[in-house]
């Protein structure tokens, strides 16, 4: 079993940077995939990055290529997503999601998920 914990999420202006950690309990998760998403009011949850469990390969929505940063600690037991010239069009609730089977794109892929912590990017 392995249970996450977003943080990190809050306010910032159009521009800005956050870092969002997520913090995970279990052994097993050193040997997880992890991905990124997001959810807006209404719309489907999105991916938005992975990284596989030794931090080697990384993808992303093409949207935030060049803008953010996937990355992970297995020391720490704690995966990051570092955002940089955030745009209102990134605000969100981000989750992050665990898998030790598979490495995919869709939320499916994913059997464990944290609660979510809330990016808003004002203009």
């Amino acid at each position: 079993q392995v249970q996450l914990v977003e943080s990190g999420g809050g306010l910032v202006q159009a521009g800005g940077s956050l870092r969002l950690s997520c913090a995970a309990s279990g052994r097993a998760f050193t040997t997880y995939a992890v991905g990124w998403f997001r959810q807006t009011p209404g719309k489907e949850r999105e991916f938005v990055a992975r990284i596989n469990w030794s931090g080697g390969t990384t993808s992303y929505l093409d949207s935030v290529q060049g803008r953010f940063i996937i990355s992970r600690d297995n020391a720490k037991k704690t995966a990051y997503l570092q955002m940089n010239s955030l745009k209102p069009e990134d605000t969100a609730v981000y989750y992050c999601a665990a898998d030790g089977l598979r490495f995919t794109t869709t939320e499916d892929g994913y059997a464990y998920w944290g609660r979510g912590t809330q990016v808003t990017v004002s203009s």
